[in-house]
């Protein structure tokens, strides 16, 4: 893991373990000035992951050759895909198309799952 201060990402790569329950919002904590993340499942094929962003965090504008879908699971998440602003309140999921460029906003903290389908873009 990455150290906390402001701009550090926290990561975590280990899986969760498997036939063991869990709630998903629980599975991580807040830190000040933070931004974390916690593998639930990797394959090659894809992954899940949850992230919690610190109020005034950001993650880095970045662009994925595989659609992501995203949940928000705590608080309220703002989200810029291709310079369009979308607000997602808790329960609230969208499809981060494919070579799309996105970036993530904590205006107040918020938790996400992320998922990520690398298989049917083959073709």
């Amino acid at each position: 893991m990455i150290g906390s201060n402001k701009g550090d990402a926290e990561k975590d790569d280990k899986e969760l373990e498997k036939s063991t329950s869990h709630l998903i919002a629980g599975i991580i904590e807040y830190l000040p000035r933070s931004v974390i993340s916690k593998t639930i499942l990797k394959k090659i094929t894809g992954n899940i992951t949850v992230s919690c962003l610190d109020a005034g965090e950001e993650m880095e504008e970045k662009s994925l050759p595989f659609d992501i879908y995203v949940q928000i699971i705590d608080g309220t998440a703002e989200i810029l895909i291709d310079k369009e602003v979308y607000t997602l309140v808790l329960g609230e999921g969208i499809v981060i198309p494919a070579h799309s460029f996105h970036h993530f906003n904590a205006n107040e903290q918020f938790k996400m799952i992320s998922t990520v389908i690398k298989s049917g873009y083959e073709d």
